[in-house]
């Protein structure tokens, strides 16, 4: 089918974090092009935006029941029908990501909110970048001549990026947050406390046990510790030897020295609002407010030099409310119309691994190798397509190729009903899916989703058709210098 793409579509991001969760609903306008088959989506306006709330745990696994009763209120509020919501995004990230029942809490954000939504799990790459993007993407933008540093601060991790003109470039994370010791509200009397809380504690010499009443000294101890660890980051990407425990993804910054004046370092996350609110003239909350060091870390912030150089002058526009933005209101790119899909039905596909790249220069033996991998995914998988020349491909080149992959795909005995996707960049994939298939006679259930940036990603979702579009979101990055982000797939029956 051919449809007009519509001027307006619902963007919608959760985020379920180790201390609050957020939810943002927006109203996006959709552009043509210039060349008449790229589309561009900007945000025009945040339709619902609720108070953050505490995330529902029970012990150390988020509390399913409490957690689907705060997003049937949040939904309801919004007045805004779910079904209506073109795409965005779910995250559970931080602590909550190591939960252990994170596969039933996934099931439960998908039921609500719907399967054209990623709700994806402890992927540090993607919330650094989205991070980035929610926080100070437009401020990286206007700066394109800095480096700009945005440390994402949360309850159990820190997540950097780093990114010049608007382009994340390098992400990472470290278990850095205030959340690591949980004390009853009000007080500094310990509660709880993680592995890397009571990792850093032993390396101070510090004997506490649950129960116990931490000093003012104490606290300071710790905030010392994670403000070492995030100057330690800003400078070379590498948390003193001491605390290396807590490193989960190496920050591998890579950049000639520059003048304090040529790197812009910004926050995000709860630690970041609360720094933000500060620096606007707004009264530090009480200490412990939140059951955690929040507060103190922040504090402890604000007082380091190299931390603290930029909060006045470079103010992200979200203040720190950053990965749910990131989110619901990230630019996208919309392809052309000659996206290959001769059966609607087979959408949504989730989670579909990229398993590699097929390129024009293989041999019929080549690809089949390469297919056979995927003859094990029977929900389905997915392939990056590479052209080997430098200016577009031809009629031919693309007729060649199509020819070796139906041979391929024969010779690899993939299951009919396995679900096969083809991602590239050049506009093709109604005629190079109908070389493949033999213009539908093929025994093969293939897509063909062209005039995208294809992501160097570990995983594809493919959303429900909706007015002629199908959204695509790639996740999990296994290159830092790429980005993960959703894009829209107009739709076209082969």
């Amino acid at each position: 089918m051919s449809a007009q793409a519509p001027d307006k579509v619902l963007l919608l991001g959760l985020d379920v974090g180790s201390t609050t969760s957020s939810m943002l609903i927006a109203e996006a306008s959709l552009q043509r092009g210039v060349q008449g088959t790229v589309l561009r989506c900007r945000p025009d306006d945040v339709l619902y935006r609720p108070a953050a709330k505490f995330t529902p745990f029970i012990g150390h696994e988020l509390d399913e029941n409490a957690l689907g009763d705060l997003l049937d209120h949040w939904v309801a509020d919004s007045a805004v029908a779910v079904e209506e919501v073109f795409a965005g995004g779910a995250l559970v990230t931080g602590l909550a990501a190591q939960s252990g029942n994170i596969d039933r809490v996934e099931r439960l954000v998908s039921d609500r909110l719907g399967e054209q939504l990623v709700a994806n799990a402890g992927d540090p790459a993607l919330e650094s970048w989205l991070a980035f993007m929610g926080s100070c993407g437009l401020l990286s933008r206007s700066q394109p001549d800095a480096d700009v540093i945005n440390l994402d601060i949360g309850g159990g991790t820190t997540n950097p990026a780093l990114g010049r003109a608007g382009e994340v470039q390098v992400t990472g994370c470290a278990f850095v947050g205030a959340r690591h010791w949980q004390f009853e509200p009000g007080s500094a009397r310990l509660l709880a406390l993680t592995p890397q809380g009571q990792g850093i504690m032993q390396g101070l010499g510090m004997s506490h046990r649950l129960g116990d009443t931490l000093s003012e000294t104490d606290v300071a101890r710790l905030c010392a510790v994670l403000v070492e660890s995030l100057e330690a980051l800003v400078s070379d990407g590498r948390l003193p030897p001491a605390w290396a425990f807590l490193e989960d993804v190496l920050f591998a910054v890579s950049r000639p020295e520059r003048t304090a004046g040529q790197t812009i370092i910004t926050f995000s996350g709860g630690v970041g609002e609360l720094i933000y609110a500060h620096a606007a003239g707004e009264p530090w909350p009480p200490h412990s407010c939140f059951g955690d060091l929040g507060v103190a870390l922040a504090q402890a912030i604000v007082a380091s030099p190299i931390l603290a150089r930029d909060i006045h002058r470079y103010v992200p526009e979200q203040r720190g409310r950053a990965t749910v933005t990131g989110l619901a209101l990230n630019s996208s790119d919309l392809s052309g119309a000659s996206l290959y899909l001769p059966d609607e039905t087979l959408l949504p596909l989730r989670n579909l691994p990229v398993v590699g790249v097929l390129d024009d220069a293989m041999s019929v033996e080549e690809l089949t190798k390469q297919l056979s991998i995927a003859r094990g995914g029977q929900s389905g998988v997915s392939y990056r397509l590479s052209f080997t020349r430098a200016d577009a491909p031809g009629a031919a080149d693309i007729r060649r190729f199509g020819t070796r992959l139906a041979e391929a795909i024969q010779s690899a005995k993939l299951p009919p009903s396995q679900p096969l996707v083809l991602l590239l960049e050049a506009n093709m994939g109604k005629v190079l899916g109908n070389y493949v298939t033999d213009w539908g006679q093929a025994p093969v259930s293939l897509l063909v989703i062209d005039e995208i940036p294809v992501r160097d990603a570990r995983f594809v979702n493919i959303g429900t058709a909706r007015n002629g579009m199908v959204p695509v979101t790639f996740y999990g990055l296994n290159s830092a210098a790429q980005r993960d982000e959703v894009m829209y797939a107009s739709v076209t029956k082969a």
